[in-house]
């Protein structure tokens, strides 16, 4: 690892042409990947990726660079490159690089890499035999996939901060098919932390696995959902993935500054309904997106960006702070050394309310539950969105009724957050990578039981399928974010 203060050199040859501020990200990361399909081992592979990455801001323009060589002489020739981007005089950089320390800290039980690869690939199996063992005759298919990450990371700015920190994350994710009399479905579940091997003893992974099992034979029995406009309950398991997609990326600083979201100069109105908060907190215990920096080298904290329904924040990074004249709130984020930081967020939810769930559903006589949502598409510009039900059931008469298949939502993200009528008091979390401008961060999201008042629901029932509002949504917006 290069010393401190031949990083403090580095930044002094990226500013030498000009500039205002530069930065360095050095990371070191090892991957294990495992994959079982068709009853076999496909897939075992490990690896070591290291390299480094030098910036530099020089009014709006932005410079970015990167190697494998991660020696003083590689990294003096990249800021070298990055420095002709710069105009102006040359900046002094007397300072000294200062240490940050962590305003939290995730412990580690198991490190992934104290786990022989033969334990991991073992576990593989026991999962993926839980699964077919809940129906070995309608079960046609189970998929499994394990990885962890170690990344060792070092980040020095023109600002005198340097940070070195760890980021260990553990995660198994199991796909099932299920087939009877010409009818195929799936399920589909995943499990992840910022942890170690650890990960398996919180959560069972042969439980987790049949719970997707279960999910797809149940399908194969559910009847066709019905279409229409009808009330909606969000159950807490199914996890916030409406409120990652349909608003979180809103709240993103860089969307929002370029007039690409629905909440472009809205801080301070009503944006939700006053039973409404959303928060984005990277602190968090060992949560899939939790960190102790972001990818600037500043410390994680808990943003608030909806308040009672009010916009009070957004989520910025260096850049884009500094654009408004403030300080980043710690959501500057990048997949590797090979790109530069966006905002990003990292665990999105919407805060508990106070009610009981179960009497949420009970007080409603007719609609749709939704237990599991899937994947979808939204356009941050207009707030518009179509999602697809992986797990839902009719309510009748304060009642969980039958099970139904084929359901989508479809609806604007600020007009179902203003119709949002009861908030209960549990919280779900699911995990996933968020994909923006072809990065991938890992992310959690979640949210409480929630019944909104009215969302139009396409079924099979009425030979609607879903599908023709997923196609009028495209055909009318040219800039849909795929999940």
């Amino acid at each position: 690892m290069v010393e401190k203060n031949s990083l403090k050199e580095v930044l002094s040859v990226a500013l030498s042409n000009g500039g205002d501020f530069a930065d360095i990200f050095m990371e070191e990361k090892q991957t294990t990947g495992i994959g079982m399909e068709a009853g076999k081992i496909e897939r075992v592979h490990s690896g070591l990726d290291a390299g480094a990455g030098i910036r530099v801001l020089s009014g709006e323009v932005t410079a970015y660079a990167y190697t494998n060589d991660t020696s003083k002489a590689g990294l003096l020739e990249a800021a070298k490159i990055v420095s002709h981007a710069a105009k102006g005089s040359k900046r002094d950089l007397s300072m000294d690089l200062t240490t940050l320390k962590p305003l939290v800290d995730f412990a580690i039980k198991t490190r992934p890499e104290s786990v022989p690869t033969t334990s991991k690939v073992e576990l593989v199996k026991q999962v993926e035999k839980a699964a077919r063992n809940v129906d070995k005759e309608k079960i046609k298919q189970v998929i499994v996939g394990y990885g962890d990450t170690v990344q060792r990371v070092t980040m020095a700015n023109s600002e005198g901060v340097y940070v070195e920190d760890e980021r260990i994350r553990t995660r198994m994710v199991v796909n099932v098919v299920a087939a009877e009399e010409g009818v195929i479905q799936t399920g589909y579940d995943a499990i992840g932390s910022h942890a170690g091997f650890e990960l398996f003893e919180e959560h069972n992974p042969e439980e987790f696995a049949q719970v997707a099992a279960k999910r797809a034979v149940s399908m194969l029995r559910a009847v066709p959902a019905p279409s229409g406009k009808m009330p909606v309950v969000m159950a807490g398991e199914a996890g916030g993935t409406m409120v990652h997609e349909a608003c979180g990326h809103g709240l993103e600083a860089d969307l929002e500054q370029r007039e690409l979201s629905v909440y472009t100069n809205k801080k301070g109105q009503q944006v939700a309904s006053e039973l409404v908060t959303v928060v984005d907190d990277a602190t968090l215990p060992n949560r899939y997106g939790s960190y102790r920096f972001d990818d600037e080298g500043v410390p994680s904290r808990k943003v608030t960006m909806i308040e009672n329904g009010i916009l009070t924040d957004y989520l910025y990074d260096h850049l884009t702070a500094t654009k408004e004249g403030r300080q980043s709130n710690g959501h500057g984020r990048r997949e590797s050394y090979q790109h530069k930081p966006l905002p990003r967020m990292g665990n999105t939810y919407i805060a508990p309310g106070k009610e009981d769930p179960a009497k949420i559903i009970k007080d409603y006589k007719s609609g749709l539950l939704v237990k599991k949502m899937g994947g979808g598409q939204v356009n941050t510009t207009t707030g518009d969105f179509v999602f697809d039900v992986a797990e839902g059931y009719l309510i009748k008469d304060g009642e969980i009724g039958q099970m139904v298949r084929g359901a989508t939502l479809t609806g604007n993200g600020p007009e179902v957050l203003n119709m949002v009528e009861r908030v209960g008091s549990d919280l779900g979390f699911t995990i996933g990578t968020c994909g923006k401008d072809g990065q991938g961060a890992p992310v959690s999201d979640a949210q409480p039981t929630m019944a909104i008042k009215e969302l139009v629901v396409g079924g099979t029932a009425h030979g609607d399928d879903g599908k023709q509002l997923s196609r009028k949504l495209e055909e009318g917006y040219g800039k849909i974010r795929r999940l």
